[in-house]
């Protein structure tokens, strides 16, 4: 790197005003030139989503602490809002994308329906460095110092190591007191899923709706896991890969009668 200070794309999913996203911000300030392009409302769960039949606004904001750097509020997804800030907001292509703090966790199978994840992979997939972090504690009032020089250690080796083409970090971080987190662990993804069921009810009208609810189902046993890390006082990290080939099949397919 020149001595110029990186270049740093700040976003999330919970909104431009969410603690998690204004506690990440502390720390990138103090490591490059940050800009900020964040949902202008919580976007959790939004996985991958781009925005197609509808406009997207983009206005400039300041908030209470921007004293020094550009945000921007946009009225559409995270991956929305990594598109719009390389193609329309940035001078160059910046030297990193991290996305988060996010509110909840992000481990295991809840990557693919992560907003904060899929700001990262969609950075990835333009070729820009990029790390999702996330917080295993949905609480607006959640207390994101215990996660600050972890983020900060993570985001120097990436800016001084690079990244795998095609390769982004996923990071969540224990809810411990910062004593009690043991130190990173590189892992990999649980094996785990979500036992899903549907609450119906009948509103007034007599129309009939539905609330998602469910169960988290660990389903991995393994000590190289994500979950495994978390659950035994480690920041998990897992380097993730978008590139969805199941290329250990492709030879077996190859064997099939696909001619009729």
């Amino acid at each position: 790197m020149s001595k110029e200070k990186p270049l740093i794309l700040v976003t999330n999913d919970d909104g431009i005003t969410a603690p998690g996203i204004r506690a990440l911000l502390q720390v990138m300030k103090e490591i490059g030139d940050v800009v900020v392009v964040a949902p202008d409302s919580p976007q959790s769960g939004m996985g991958h989503a781009i925005t197609i039949s509808d406009t997207l606004f983009c206005d400039s904001v300041t908030l209470k602490e921007n004293y020094n750097h550009k945000e921007y509020s946009c009225s559409g997804t995270p991956a929305d809002c990594v598109k719009i800030a390389t193609q329309e907001i940035l001078h160059r292509k910046p030297d990193l994308c991290v996305s988060g703090i996010n509110h909840g966790s992000n481990s295991s199978i809840n990557v693919i329906y992560s907003g904060t994840m899929s700001a990262a992979v969609e950075a990835g997939v333009e070729g820009i460095p990029a790390i999702g972090f996330s917080l295993l504690d949905y609480s607006l009032n959640a207390d994101f110092e215990p996660c600050k020089k972890f983020v900060k250690a993570i985001t120097k080796n990436v800016l001084k190591n690079g990244l795998p083409k095609g390769v982004v970090l996923n990071v969540n971080f224990p809810k411990l007191p910062a004593e009690e987190i043991k130190g990173i662990k590189v892992c990999r993804q649980a094996n785990a899923q979500w036992k899903e069921e549907f609450d119906k009810r009948t509103n007034p009208q007599g129309r009939d709706y539905y609330w998602l609810t469910g169960t988290f189902v660990n389903n991995d046993i393994g000590q190289d896991t994500d979950e495994w890390a978390l659950e035994n006082g480690y920041v998990s990290l897992v380097p993730v890969q978008f590139d969805l080939t199941a290329h250990h099949f492709i030879k077996e397919l190859n064997e099939w009668k696909l001619d009729g």
